[in-house]
């Protein structure tokens, strides 16, 4: 399971979430997504904690916290959507 993290400063670093987040417990992963075209931090973030329990109480405690001026959004991650348009709509679905 993973967890989101939303309203995050610009300026944040893999060590600055990490760091928060590992006093709830054993930090697994940090991922900070860029943009790909400018490479600039997107405000957001995704921490996978050693178990489910540290990742509930990291959840409970930080979710409207203020950090860095900001009040954090941090809830479980949904799964990805698949955004990418169909192309069932072609005629006789050829190519």
């Amino acid at each position: 399971m993973s967890i989101y993290v939303g309203n995050l400063s610009y300026e944040i670093t893999q060590g600055d979430i990490h760091d928060v987040f590992a006093e709830y417990g054993t930090v697994k992963r940090v991922h900070i997504p860029t943009d790909r075209d400018t490479g600039r931090v997107r405000g957001f973030a995704f921490v996978e904690m050693e178990t489910e329990a540290e990742e509930n109480k990291a959840i409970e405690t930080l979710n409207g916290a203020m950090w860095m001026d900001r009040e954090l959004k941090v809830n479980k991650a949904r799964p990805r959507e698949d955004n990418r348009k169909s192309f069932s709509g072609r005629r006789n679905n050829r190519f």
